[in-house]
């Protein structure tokens, strides 16, 4: 399974790189923001080999392409619009989460994290 990890600190891509390697996942890309993760996601899509990413795990609130924006954008495209994703914030606000639900989040991981709450989400998104 091949994932990409989406948020604007490099410490929180580590930190979520590091609990994914526990659980056996080693094919683990990182982007700093929506729009180099757009980037890398057509970038995968466009190779011949079947390479694209099985799963995106993006925070919601950073510059540039947020998260939200991010997974507009796939669920606006034909190719991608069933690419699982999960988000992982710090938003709490029932609205905001609502509208992810409603744009097929698989899951929503709350800031801080660590591993057992990441697993319980993985699982909840078929993902383990």
């Amino acid at each position: 399974m091949k994932i990409l990890i989406v948020d604007d600190k490099a410490s929180i891509r580590g930190a979520m790189k590091h609990i994914l390697a526990g659980f056996g996942f080693s094919d683990i890309a990182e982007a700093a923001d929506g729009e180099q993760a757009w980037q890398m996601i057509n970038h995968a899509e466009e190779k011949e080999n079947g390479s694209g990413f099985d799963l995106v795990i993006s925070d919601m609130e950073m510059p540039g392409m947020s998260g939200l924006e991010l997974l507009r954008t796939i669920r606006n495209t034909p190719d991608l619009n069933t690419l699982p994703f999960i988000m992982a914030t710090t938003v709490s606000a029932r609205q905001i989460i609502m509208e992810t639900m409603r744009l097929g989040v698989q899951a929503y991981i709350i800031k801080p994290f660590d591993a057992s709450s990441v697993e319980l989400k993985l699982k909840q998104a078929g993902i383990l």
